[in-house]
């Protein structure tokens, strides 16, 4: 009967390590996704600055102390190109206008 009196402390004992086991690794998880959380937020931000520094680097030509906007682009160049009309749609267009 001894045995069956420690049965439930055992199991008790059992599952409290278990929950401590739980309530480390999930610490330990935490930790892990804030560094590397944190390194992504470093990363991003060095290479951000690297594209801003090209990116001046490449708006402002050597010798030049001003910044330059980049000239406007014509309407011709914003418009997609019309698509070709087979020959059945010409001949069908120019029957309907006549």
């Amino acid at each position: 009967m001894r045995v069956n009196s420690h049965q439930p402390h055992d199991r008790a004992e059992a599952l409290f390590k278990k929950k401590q086991e739980q309530l480390r690794e999930g610490q330990q998880a935490m930790a892990e996704y804030q560094a590397e959380r944190h390194a992504v937020r470093e990363k991003t931000a060095r290479l951000r600055a690297l594209r801003l520094a090209r990116d001046a680097a490449i708006d402002q030509p050597e010798g030049s102390t001003g910044r330059t906007s980049p000239a406007p682009a014509s309407p011709e160049a914003k418009a997609p190109p019309k698509a070709k009309r087979s020959q059945r749609a010409r001949t069908r267009s120019a029957a309907q206008a006549a």
